[in-house]
C-alpha cells in the first residue's frame, strides 16, 4: 500500500472562504513537503491549476529539502512539446534520484482554453492518447518521427535518459468511455476519486479489462478526503465545524462551476454529492463513514472518510480489497493534518513508514472549535 499526501498552492481551516484561507508562499509549501517526508508517506501529488504556481517549478525547488518523498507532477498534455516534456521529466528524474511520478491530467472545457487548447471532450483524449503514445516512445530511446491529427513532429530524440527505466510512472485519472480507453493503453496506476466502494469497483474493473485486452496490467489509486480524530464522535463535529462554513455564495458558485464542466468525472461525483446544503453534516453520509460535504464547495474529490482511527483504516482497506493500492489523501488545513494523519491512522494500516518518530501536533484553535 502506498500513501501519498497532497500539495496545491490553496490551502487554510476552510480555504473555500477568503476568512479560511492562508496566504500560501514557497515557505509554506516547504513545511508541508518536509512533514511529508519526514512523516514516512510515499510522497505527495503536486496539483496544477490555471495561474497557480507551476507544478515543476515547486517541485524541482523541493527535491533538496526532502530525502525519501515521491513526487507525483501534474501535467496537461498538449501544453509543451512531448520532448520537452521528456527533457523535464529526466531531468528532474536524474536529480531527484528517481522519485518523479506524472499524472496525466487531460484537463476540462473550461481550463484547457487559457492555454492555447480549445478541443472537445473527446478530441482532448484523442490528443492525450497522442501525447502520452509519442512521450513513452521518447522516453524508452527511440527516434520519433510522427504525423498525427494533433501533434507533428520529425527527428525527435531524447538523449538524457532518465534514472527509472522505461521511464517514470504514469498515473491517470477520467471517467468516460474515451478516457478509460487512454488509461488501459497508457497509465501504469488508474486514478479516480472517492466514489462508494461499489461504483469505484466498477469503474476499475472496466479498465482492468481494457487493459488485459491490450496485454497490460494496470495498478490502481483512489484521491480521498480524510477527517480522522479520536473518536467518532469528534470526528463528525468537525465535519459539521466544515459544513457551517460553506455559505451559500460559496455552494452556488462551486455547483454552477460544477454544472458547467464536460467532465464525465465530475458529473459522476455531483450526482453523488448532490448540490443542496443540508443542515447537518451526518445527512451527507453517502456510504457507511463516506462524507460528501467537500462537493459542495469545490469541484474534483468532492468525498471524506470521516471517524476514528479504526473506523477510518477499515474503509480504506474495504477500498484495498476491491483493488486499490495506492491512496492520495489529504485534509483541511494540509500542514496539520499531515501530523494527525501520521499520528493516529497510519499505523494501522498496513504501510511500512520509512520515518523518524513523529513529533506530536499541537492543536490550533480552529481544530479546537471542530472538536466543539
Amino acid at each position: 500500500m502506498e500513501i501519498y499526501w497532497y500539495l496545491i498552492p490553496q490551502d487554510g481551516p476552510y480555504p473555500w472562504a477568503e476568512k479560511g484561507r492562508r496566504a500560501i508562499d514557497f515557505d509554506y509549501l516547504a513545511q508541508i513537503a518536509r512533514a511529508v517526508d519526514h512523516l514516512g508517506y510515499t510522497g505527495a501529488l503536486l496539483a496544477t491549476g490555471g495561474g497557480e504556481h507551476d507544478a515543476w517549478v515547486l517541485g524541482s525547488s523541493l527535491i533538496p529539502l526532502t530525502k525519501r518523498m515521491k513526487f507525483i507532477i501534474a501535467v496537461h498534455p498538449g501544453i509543451v512539446a512531448p520532448l520537452m516534456l521528456a527533457q523535464k521529466a529526466a531531468t528532474f528524474d536524474q536529480f531527484s534520484d528517481g522519485r518523479l511520478i506524472l499524472n496525466m491530467v487531460t484537463g476540462e472545457n473550461r481550463q484547457m482554453p487559457p492555454y492555447g487548447i480549445e478541443l472537445e471532450h473527446d478530441e482532448r483524449y484523442a490528443l492525450t492518447d497522442e501525447y502520452w503514445g509519442i512521450w513513452r516512445r521518447l522516453m524508452s530511446g527511440e527516434v520519433v518521427d510522427f504525423e498525427g491529427k494533433y501533434l507533428k513532429l520529425r527527428g525527435a530524440q531524447l538523449k538524457l535518459p532518465a534514472l527509472q527505466k522505461p521511464y517514470p510512472k504514469l498515473f491517470f485519472g477520467g471517467s468516460s468511455d474515451p478516457a478509460l480507453t487512454v488509461a488501459a493503453r497508457h497509465a501504469d496506476t488508474y486514478l479516480t476519486w472517492g466514489e462508494p466502494p461499489p461504483l469505484a469497483a466498477e469503474k476499475i474493473q472496466r479498465v482492468r479489462e481494457r487493459a488485459r485486452a491490450l496485454g497490460r496490467n494496470v495498478k490502481f489509486g483512489i484521491r480521498l478526503n480524510l477527517i480522522v480524530r479520536e473518536t467518532r464522535e469528534e470526528a463528525w463535529d468537525a465535519a459539521q465545524w466544515l459544513l457551517d462554513r460553506m455559505d451559500d455564495a460559496a455552494v452556488a458558485g462551486a455547483q454552477a462551476r460544477n454544472r458547467a464542466s464536460d467532465s464525465v468525472g465530475q458529473k459522476r461525483m455531483s450526482e453523488i454529492v448532490g448540490g443542496r446544503k443540508p443542515a447537518r453534516a451526518r445527512d451527507l453520509e453517502i456510504y457507511p463513514d463516506l462524507w460528501a460535504g467537500f462537493g459542495l464547495v469545490r469541484n474534483g474529490p468532492g468525498t471524506a472518510i470521516v471517524g476514528d482511527p479504526e473506523t477510518v483504516a477499515t474503509r480504506i482497506l474495504e477500498y484495498r480489497d476491491i483493488g486499490f493500492d495506492t491512496f492520495i489523501v489529504s485534509g483541511q488545513p494540509l500542514l496539520e493534518e499531515t501530523y494527525r494523519v501520521a499520528d493516529l491512522l497510519l499505523p494501522l494500516l498496513p504501510f511500512e513508514r520509512d520515518c523518524r518518530p513523529s513529533e506530536k501536533l499541537q492543536i490550533g484553535p480552529y481544530f479546537n472549535a471542530a472538536r466543539g
